[in-house]
């Protein structure tokens, strides 16, 4: 087994800013206000030598069965139960606190390793407090500013022996050449049931949900598999229009979070309501992630709740691809994350769309194609002379680029390589994917230099 080491504590010691500096870089969202973390963020990490398995989790706090506090500390017992120790994070400034003591309790119960770390103390200010964290019954508390990264060298000592242990644990097994994770994202505006989708597909409550809109914050990341492919899934905080967001540190935060993960991603799910299908800011989501280049998939959710459902598909596929040509006959397929039922249908989808993503067309079927795409409609003339495209070649995958060779290709209309690009995607599978086109337009020979 490899080590897996969950950050504990009650809210705003630093937990996330530890995560950070352990991970190397900013994945989880960090701010004055407490509790901004709600769900379990993983990283993988490394301190000096050691590399393990990084949890962050929420704020460990009592609250009504059902509230949102309650499931927070669900998630964050669940994270506990996965580690091989526990790092308890306290105040070294402010000292023992009784949530500091309900933590300690409950780590007790879980008979899990912990190693007591005592932050913010990057000053003699912090000794009073360091005293009293004796009193928790976990031994010495390792001193460190997780924002000024001091004391790191001492907490890698009391790491190192774990390590070992779980080195000496560890089942050697390679990743199998060519399967490489796919690295999935679904993405949406809030309360269209990313989380839910995201629980249901690994099979586990992986992630806060609930009627409150944008619970998730952080972008968070699981691995999976659909049919035997391994898969690096997603879930990402719900994307609303820039005027609703701006001013709002945290939403700000959590929306660039939230494209980090689009960036970060080959293939991403659109998450549609089916209850109010395509609105503008559901367009404007798609538009960015195929400017990205990514393959897309839609899921039209909350399918349990259409009253109608004889001929929604057929005017779905209509209003999409009338709406976001540029990605037409992109996947889109009914599913309930609540039921379940068209699960298995997404995951094909995504798994099509991923493997056109990837793919590569000949250099002879393209120009097949291109000749017969030439005969049935040809270019239009510009001032009076016709714009010839006398070839054809894919660049790169990743997606699918072509360089189109000719003369006056600048003056090349939108919509002729629209109709390009759909001629490409029925006759080469591309559906789901943003096709780019380079225009590269011959010398005039016969120009004035």
């Amino acid at each position: 087994m490899s080590l897996t080491v969950a950050i504990i504590g009650r809210p705003n010691v630093g937990k996330s800013t530890l995560f950070n500096r352990l991970a190397g870089r900013r994945l989880a969202i960090v701010h004055d206000t407490p509790g901004v973390t709600r769900d379990r963020q993983e990283a993988e990490a490394r301190l000096g030598p050691v590399s393990f398995r990084l949890i962050d989790t929420a704020g460990f706090e009592s609250g009504p069965e059902g509230s949102l506090t309650q499931r927070m500390t669900e998630q964050t017992k669940l994270a506990i139960a996965e580690a091989s120790v526990c790092l308890f994070v306290v105040d070294g400034r402010e000292g023992v606190t009784a949530g500091d003591e309900i933590i300690a309790e409950s780590l007790r119960r879980s008979a899990k390793p912990v190693i007591l770390v005592a932050n913010k103390c990057e000053s003699r200010a912090s000794d009073a407090g360091l005293a009293e964290t004796y009193a928790l019954g976990f031994g010495e508390p390792v001193a460190i500013s997780a924002e000024h990264g001091v004391g790191m060298a001492d907490l890698l000592a009391v790491l190192t022996p774990f390590a070992a242990e779980a080195e000496e644990k560890a089942d050697e097994e390679e990743e199998a050449p060519g399967n490489r994770p796919l690295k999935l994202a679904i993405v949406g505006r809030p309360n269209v049931g990313k989380s839910s989708l995201f629980n249901r597909l690994l099979g586990e409550d992986r992630a806060l949900t609930g009627p409150e809109a944008g619970i998730t914050r952080d972008a968070i990341t699981a691995p999976f598999e659909i049919a035997g492919r391994a898969v690096l899934i997603h879930d990402t905080a719900g994307m609303r229009k820039k005027a609703r967001v701006a001013g709002k540190t945290l939403e700000e935060m959590s929306v660039g979070s939230t494209l980090a993960a689009v960036r970060f991603a080959e293939c991403v799910i659109v998450m549609i309501d089916a209850t109010a299908p395509f609105e503008k800011q559901d367009l404007t989501i798609a538009d960015l992630i195929a400017r990205e280049g990514r393959a897309i998939v839609f899921a039209i959710n909350k399918w349990d709740l259409v009253p109608d459902k004889s001929g929604a598909i057929k005017r779905l596929r209509e209003m999409l691809d009338r709406s976001l040509p540029q990605v037409a006959g992109a996947p889109l397929v009914a599913v309930s994350a609540l039921t379940g039922e068209g699960l298995e249908r997404l995951k094909k989808a995504v798994i099509e769309a991923d493997a056109a993503w990837n793919s590569r067309v000949p250099t002879a079927q393209l120009n097949r194609f291109l000749a017969e795409a030439l005969e049935r409609h040809p270019p239009p003339a510009v001032h009076g002379r016709r714009v010839r495209i006398r070839y054809m070649t894919q660049t790169k995958a990743r997606p699918p680029s072509f360089a189109l060779f000719g003369n006056q290709l600048d003056a090349l209309p939108e919509a002729y390589t629209r109709y390009l690009a759909n001629g490409l995607r029925e006759a080469f599978g591309l559906k789901g994917v943003p096709i780019r086109f380079l225009l590269r337009t011959s010398k005039n020979p016969y120009a004035e230099e």
